[in-house]
């Protein structure tokens, strides 16, 4: 590990801090206004807003009567330094000032406290080797943390008013990994996942000391040889050691019990279960971890033995909810597998599981009990489940569903606790799967396989009850949805889908109330957020390299063009 503190005699040497800028500092994000996060309902402070993840905010003065009058307020061009640049990052607001970042990991601070322009204040450079996913910011005292390249992986803090570097990070005894989820900033500490699994590398989730950049712990989600799980990887390959397991999106976490709560990737290579006999912990996981010490609390793995890309990186949300009478905290989590789990917050144990979506195929269903499909076999090496692995290589391809791409997969479902429904931003396409057994190196790659489809990659949005799994509504859409859904309190459900449509819908009826098309797809989260006295719904454009592969299928957007901008409408 490096990690390189400046001074602030060395930031006032560089002529870019003036003293008389000292009296408009902005106040510090301390461990209080995180965990007190709510009560801010104009600031958007963390990657899901607050620490349970439910994406709600109750801001409410677009709402179902007036939202039909939404517009465009002003937008603001980022990235501009390559072609086919995307943003996968939700925007953070702190009164009156917004921070994002972009596919080369540039941290831009744009001054939105006017209402009807946006300005860029600084960029940080991190002068990243290439573009990759970079889900955004964490803000700590006066300083935004990012994540930043691979060559080594880096976290840096930030200084917010003058954009100067105040610490940097790098792990090259790790090397391969990447940072692609926004860090979570909790008590002293900064929390964050290492990605690049799906390239054959061992992940982990660490932490850091926020005021210095210091590493404080760091534990790997594939265990080795000896620790408790390794038993779960039966092969003689070592596979152990390039399994995967990658942490790329941020988790949640629970103040009352000290508990945070971040999803696994899937086992590498990917389709391949023959490399890598065995249920493979700790991958296609809900983890729980001591923020203080990194010690695993628990954990639930939701496919063992997984074959088709179905890793659960995706957030595990936080919801307090009446179950049989009882007051219960619970975690609910809509799976990239196709079914929705809600779950014990202190143990991971069910309270149910139930299909999200109308064709899944891969298992017959879930143990109400367990939580583990039906079909799963404990004394196999190799799970079979419904049967439509594609194990033998001579045999033809079959039919998965859902597609490896799920499902709900890193773009977020929000839960509003006016409604008590989650909301679940799903791909409908199935896949066939075929396994290529030499796909398992360095060279040919670790993908283990190839998947393939002729079916149009379209979306639902879906409202279900997370404690019975009850289905209340869906519609279909005729796009992907490669961003997610905010709900509001103004009975609103904001998104976007790859054609370049921002829409809103009623969060009861799911009617559509409001939509527009800027003609650039979305595979960035919207969020919402109020300057004096008036509401905003901000969203950056420019879909990834995964999300524009969903359009294979797609012609009329064969000759689509991207740009990278973040876009702010108001009333």
């Amino acid at each position: 590990m490096r990690h390189h503190t400046l001074s602030l005699t060395t930031l006032l040497l560089t002529g870019t801090v003036f003293a008389a800028a000292w009296p408009a500092l902005a106040a510090d994000v301390t461990p209080d206004r995180l965990v007190n996060a709510d009560k801010e309902p104009h600031n958007w402070l963390m990657n899901h807003r607050t620490y349970d993840g439910q994406r709600f905010s109750p801001l409410a003065r677009i709402n179902k009567d007036n939202v039909k009058g939404l517009k465009l307020a002003y937008a603001v061009p980022l990235g501009g330094g390559a072609g086919n640049e995307y943003s996968v990052a939700t925007p953070l607001v702190e009164d009156g000032f917004l921070y994002v970042t972009d596919s080369w990991g540039v941290l831009y601070k744009i001054d939105v406290s006017g209402g009807d322009v946006g300005r860029i204040v600084w960029r940080m450079d991190p002068k990243q080797e290439r573009q990759q996913r970079n889900r955004g910011a964490a803000l700590w005292g006066n300083l935004v943390i990012t994540g930043a390249g691979m060559e080594p992986a880096r976290m840096i803090a930030t200084d917010k008013e003058t954009g100067k570097v105040v610490w940097e990070t790098s792990f090259p005894d790790t090397p391969n990994v990447a940072f692609t989820s926004a860090p979570l900033a909790i008590k002293d500490k900064i929390i964050f996942g290492a990605a690049n699994g799906d390239q054959g590398v061992r992940d982990w989730i660490g932490a850091l000391d926020a005021k210095t950049g210091k590493r404080l712990w760091l534990k790997y989600t594939i265990p080795a040889p000896g620790e408790p799980g390794s038993e779960t990887w039966k092969d003689k390959n070592n596979a152990w050691q390039t399994g995967g397991g990658a942490i790329w999106v941020t988790g949640t976490y629970d103040p009352a019990t000290n508990q945070t709560i971040w999803g696994t990737g899937n086992p590498v290579p990917m389709f391949d279960p023959f490399y890598r006999p065995g249920d493979n912990l700790y991958t296609n996981s809900a983890i729980s971890y001591d923020p203080d010490t990194g010690n695993m609390n628990w954990f639930f793995q939701f496919t063992p033995g997984d074959m088709w890309d179905y890793d659960e990186a995706g957030t595990h949300i936080l919801i307090d909810s009446v179950v049989a009478g009882q007051s219960r905290k619970l975690i609910t989590h809509s799976a990239r597998n196709g079914f929705l789990y809600t779950m014990e917050r202190g143990s991971g144990a069910m309270v149910v599981a139930k299909p999200y979506m109308d064709n899944v195929n891969w298992t017959k269903g879930i143990d109400q009990k367990t939580g583990k499909p039906v079909d799963y076999d404990p004394n196999k090496d190799i799970q079979t489940y419904a049967g439509v692995g594609n194990l033998n290589p001579t045999d033809p391809l079959k039919k998965v569903c859902p597609s490896q791409a799920g499902g709900n997969n890193y773009w977020p479902s929000s839960f509003s606790p006016s409604t008590k429904l989650l909301y679940i931003p799903a791909l409908t396409a199935c896949v066939t799967v075929a396994i290529d057994r030499e796909k398992h190196n360095k060279e040919r790659g670790w993908n283990g396989g190839l998947s393939t489809t002729t079916e149009r990659f379209e979306s639902n949005l879906t409202a279900v009850d997370p404690i019975s799994g009850e289905i209340k509504k869906s519609v279909h859409l005729r796009y992907p949805n490669y961003s997610g859904t905010v709900v509001t309190g103004g009975g609103l459900v904001f998104l976007a889908l790859l054609d370049g449509t921002v829409a809103a819908f009623d969060d009861t009826t799911l009617d559509e109330l409001w939509k527009v098309n800027v003609g650039s797809g979305f595979s960035a989260p919207p969020m919402t957020f109020e300057v004096n006295g008036k509401q905003y719904v901000a969203i950056v454009s420019g879909p990834s390299t995964a999300a524009r592969s969903r359009l294979i299928n797609t012609p009329e957007l064969r000759e689509q063009r991207h740009a990278t901008v973040l876009y702010v409408f108001g009333l």
